[in-house]
């Protein structure tokens, strides 16, 4: 039996789905784009179209063509049923291990050898942003930044000095910490081994 009746129904659907959810299929495209370490101006070029107008589609400014959108989930390695998939993870609920989307950052713009493990994906829905920092030997964030909100984490692994304000701190596994986000803050890996931080803030701002 011939599929092709229904072809005309997906691109009505997706169109549906382009012009009522913006804001969330940027969120999902800026994520996959971020997991792969690919920057704004790189996937822009890669899939044949200005970085301006790929710019106000991951901020929910405007929605690509159906042929845009072939061409990015393409260079991104995904499909576009996953950029329109009501629920993410379990029900929205529960992400498993090893299954946790891995953003690497910027190294000229946000720390070097530093990577995100997502464990609060993007969503409007959440008041919380949280990952878990991964940061290579002698890897070090970006900063001093500072923004609205409140932060709090947990050292998992390895030796991190933090500095909020005009303080250094030395800490090391089972250590936390808290502090308001418009403190200037940065930190850094004294190890030669990775440290992990859980690290939750809010409201997100990554």
């Amino acid at each position: 039996m011939s599929s092709a009746p229904n072809v005309p129904k997906l691109k009505n659907a997706l169109s549906g789905s382009l012009d009522s959810a913006p804001a969330k299929l940027g969120m999902r495209l800026k994520l996959a784009r971020q997991t792969r370490g690919l920057t704004l101006k790189g996937l822009a070029t890669a899939a044949g179209c200005s970085e301006s107008l790929l710019s106000k589609v991951e901020n929910g400014k405007a929605s690509p063509s159906l042929p845009m959108l072939h061409r990015l989930v393409e260079v991104l390695d995904t499909n576009i049923g996953r950029m329109f998939e009501e629920a993410d993870g379990e029900e929205g609920v529960v992400f498993r291990a090893g299954q946790r989307p891995l953003i690497t950052l910027d190294p000229l713009r946000q720390g070097e050898g530093i990577s995100l493990e997502r464990v609060i994906p993007y969503s409007t829905g959440h008041l919380l942003q949280c990952n878990i920092h991964h940061i290579d030997g002698g890897g070090a964030s970006a900063g001093p930044i500072r923004h609205v909100g409140e932060e709090v984490g947990y050292v998992i692994a390895g030796e991190i000095e933090l500095h909020v304000g005009d303080h250094a701190f030395h800490l090391k596994p089972g250590d936390a910490f808290v502090f308001p986000s418009d403190r200037p803050h940065h930190y850094r890996n004294l190890g030669t081994e990775r440290a992990s931080i859980f690290w939750v803030n809010t409201p997100p701002t990554f």
